[in-house]
Parts: C-alpha cells; structure tokens; sequence
C-alpha cells in the first residue's frame, strides 16, 4: 500500500489518513481544541500561582527537515524533526510545551514507512513528554518532492532565557558527550561506509533543564558543527574561545571518516549534543549532572578576553599539541547537504 494523492486532497482519503495519524501520536495534553484550525493552553493551567506565570518567556521555533536517507543507523526523519525542534527550545532553557507537525510527502510513498516515520515522532513525544497538538499533512504529484519533507514548530516556557551571547571572560566549554556522530551516520549510511556508530539524535531537554540556573549560553551543533556554532557564539559574546586538542570531543572512527572524505571535522554535526559555557567554578558540579546522562560529557576549552594581538582577537582558537594556537573558522563553501 502507498501514499495517493487523495491522502492529501482533504476528503475522506485525508480523514482516513490524519486518524491513523493521530491515533499513533497520542494525546495532546494540556492542550485543547487540536482538531480546529489552532491548538489553545491555557498558561494558567501550567503553574500554580499568577506570580509564576507572569515570570515565564514564552519561546518559539521552527524548522524544515530533508534528509538523506531517511531511515539511518539510529534514527530516521521523524525522530530528527521531533529531537531537533525540541533541542532547539532547550538550548534556550526553554520546557518544551507542544509541536505543531507538518508532512508533505509525494505519490507512492511506502505507507508502511510513512506509519513507521509517525511511529517514531510518537515515541520521542512519549519519552519526552512534548506533545503534538497540531498539525497539517499535504500529498504532492510523483516527482516533485524526494519522498518527504517534515517542518516542525515548538512553543516552550522559560523562566530563564539562554541567549547564545551569554558566554562569560572566564567560562569554561563543555561538551554533552561525543559530537558528530550523526553526520558519520547519515554518510555511512548513504556512502557504504561500514561503521559502529550511530546518530546520537535524542532530546536534550532533560540535561538542559538539570543545568540550566548554571549556564551561561548553549547551543546545539546541528549543521556547521563545533565550528560554526561555536564561532557564532563567541562573536555575538565578543569573547575568545579557546579549544584544547588534546580534549576534542571526537571518537577516533568519527575523526578517520572526516579524513576520509575530506570533510572538516569541526563542521560534522551532531542532533543530540550541546555545547554550553559555565563558569569554572560551577564545571565541577555541571559534569557531574551531565555525566548521568553521559558519561562522555567534558570540559573542552576556556572563554577568555580577546586582545588586540595575532591569535588573540575575539573568535575560537585550537590550542594545539604543539603549544600554538590554530584559528576555527566559519565554514565556507558546500557544506554536508541534507544531513537534517
């Protein structure tokens, strides 16, 4: 059986279709009127006096997911949208409260796989208690979408915002585990590669609600990886941020595929890491809360105060083996497409 065009034309094919859909996805939780045109939630229902709610900033967010494959080592498109606008939400310090989801997908598309795909979306909403209050499904002619396409739109509450401009003079860099390996999955996946590793895709909100009173800044380094997340930060910080390469966040098999293909390591991206400045005397405790959720979480590199010298502006910087100090740029030219 595969997708038809009448699944998306909004007759009775589409009634049929969005039922299966709705009855994998579960229940909308606080959230009312998700079968109208708009889901509502009532704030007030959320806290538990008016002083808590007047306290909250509401965030808001979207993104559009291609994927190329679409089922890879674990994970597949639906668990990327979920995790990837969940994460975006978290690395705000934002709580999660609800997903708008929209699918295009084209003619004859496998409609075990497109219930494989809802089934997937389901279990991240499940494990991370972020329901799907709305949403749209569309149904495009053969040959004009490769498959399908998914965007996503979250909403989420949070007391304490965590701007990506936040890093301190004196922070230092911490890593929520290994990075990258979601790119080696996807290319292992879609170049032969034979490989171990799998995409590290999951919802970070969790950790980051654990951490959040003590970050700084944060960021998850989706496309453009280390490198182009954290050279954002540091420029919208006016800060130095300095890595260490003896403590590069990188399993070796990660490291040779970059080689390999002759990709740059610090632009592989990850969909279920992040990146966050903390000060120094907060580390201690920050790792040992991140370690529970995984035991690879580690301190990186430092933030200092960029001066008027070589190697020493504002920017991030690899403090090498050697002893001396290696500019990371913003990458340039054709990145890895269609990775998420």
């Amino acid at each position: 059986m595969t997708i038809l065009l009448d699944h998306g034309a909004g007759g009775a094919k589409s009634g049929e279709l969005i039922k299966e859909i709705r009855k994998i996805l579960g229940g909308a939780g606080n959230w009312q009127n998700s079968g109208d045109d708009s889901a509502s939630l009532a704030l007030a229902k959320m806290f538990s006096q008016k002083s808590d709610l007047q306290k909250q900033n509401i965030l808001l967010t979207t993104d559009a997911f291609i994927v190329d494959p679409i089922f890879f080592p674990g994970g597949d498109i639906g668990k990327i949208a979920m995790c990837g606008t969940i994460n975006d939400l978290a690395v705000m310090g934002g709580r999660p409260l609800g997903i708008a989801l929209s699918i295009v997908v084209e003619e004859g598309f496998s409609k075990a796989d497109f219930l494989k795909i809802i089934k997937s979306i389901a279990k991240v909403s499940r494990e991370a208690g972020v329901p799907i209050v709305t949403g749209d499904t569309k149904v495009t002619e053969k040959g004009k979408l490769d498959k399908i396409e998914i965007t996503t739109a979250g909403v989420g509450v949070a007391e304490k915002v965590i701007s990506n401009s936040g890093a301190q003079v004196g922070d230092v860099v911490i890593a929520s585990g290994d990075l990258g390996e979601h790119t080696v999955a996807l290319l292992s996946e879609r170049f032969g590669y034979r490989s171990k590793i799998v995409s590290d895709c999951q919802s970070i909100a969790k950790e980051m609600l654990a951490i959040g009173k003590f970050v700084h800044s944060a960021k998850d380094p989706t496309r453009g990886g280390l490198a182009s997340n954290l050279v954002e930060m540091a420029e919208k910080s006016k800060v130095k941020i300095v890595l260490d390469e003896n403590l590069l966040p990188y399993k070796k098999q990660t490291s040779a595929l970059a080689g390999l293909l002759g990709i740059e390591l610090f632009s592989f991206a990850s969909e279920g890491r992040f990146i966050a400045t903390v000060s120094a005397e907060d580390a201690p405790k920050v790792l040992r809360i991140l370690q529970k959720f995984n035991p690879q979480a580690k301190i990186i590199g430092k933030v200092q105060k960029p001066v008027r010298q070589r190697g020493g502006g504002s920017g991030v910087f690899l403090q090498t083996k050697l002893g001396s100090l290696r500019p990371i740029e913003m990458p340039n030219g054709k990145l890895i497409p269609r990775i998420c």
